[in-house]
């Protein structure tokens, strides 16, 4: 479980988040939303520890993140930054291997259990048959599939995700975040995930988190805050909620 008491983080005497209190626990999806300079991508750096809070304390299962051990806390939290690490002159395999450093030895070498972890996370994310081919000749949305891969093979019991859907077409969208929704429900992992896209992640998260101004707005399950009142305080804008003419799924347009 994270959790956040009071978290504060400033830098050069501005401040980009407030006082926050926030529980996020495994098996769910958390959406974080907001407009740009909202605070979300702080709030998911906070988790990950690469950003320290400059007051109140971030935890996770009840021990201060600072507290952590780098190969212990890579055991637990998975992370996945907006702009993605170079991965030239990489097989997908390769990359993938990349998540079971935490439990590697001094010597680094891969073991039974190892090539079982990737292969494992290669099936669920369904990229075995690209495992050869070079990651930067694939696509934006089999790239994707890849990085979630090695998220997985990492074996980590949270899911940090940081704008994923940012490169991909609507169609590749839909099919990340149904694999994402998959995952959390199939594997009982804690999935928290920066999202623009409000009728995306009100389909396919848990909950949501709104902040403004690098306050906490709102918090709670996607029919509570889909309304039109509370995502014009969200956003800024004149929203308007409606039922989806398929499965009446309340969808927001602006007005």
């Amino acid at each position: 479980m994270f959790e956040l008491n009071a978290a504060r983080f400033e830098v050069n005497g501005r401040c980009l988040l407030e006082a926050t209190d926030l529980r996020f626990t495994q098996g769910l999806v958390y959406g974080l939303i907001g407009h740009n300079g909202s605070g979300k991508s702080t709030l998911l750096k906070l988790l990950a520890r690469q950003q320290s809070a400059s007051r109140g304390q971030v935890s996770l299962n009840g021990r201060a993140v600072g507290e952590w051990g780098d190969r212990e806390f890579a055991r637990e939290v998975a992370y996945l930054p907006q702009q993605l690490p170079a991965a030239t002159s990489l097989t997908a395999r390769e990359l993938v291997s990349f998540g079971r450093y935490p439990w590697q030895g001094l010597l680094g070498r891969m073991t039974r259990e190892d090539k079982r972890a990737v292969a494992r996370a290669m099936e669920i994310t369904r990229i075995e048959g690209m495992a050869d081919r070079m990651v930067d000749t694939l696509s934006g949305g089999e790239r994707q599939r890849v990085w979630l891969a090695m998220l997985l093979a990492q074996g980590s019991r949270f899911l940090l995700l940081d704008e994923p859907l940012s490169a991909l077409d609507i169609a590749h969208q839909v099919d990340t975040l149904a694999l994402i929704r998959e995952l959390a429900t199939t594997l009982g992992i804690g999935v928290i995930i920066v999202l623009h896209d409000v009728n995306m992640v009100s389909r396919y998260c848990d909950q949501l988190v709104a902040l403004r101004g690098g306050k906490l707005l709102a918090q709670g399950a996607p029919r509570e805050l889909m309304c039109d009142q509370t995502l014009e305080e969200i956003y800024g804008v004149r929203m308007r909620v409606m039922a989806h003419p398929a499965d009446n799924h309340p969808i927001a347009v602006v007005q």
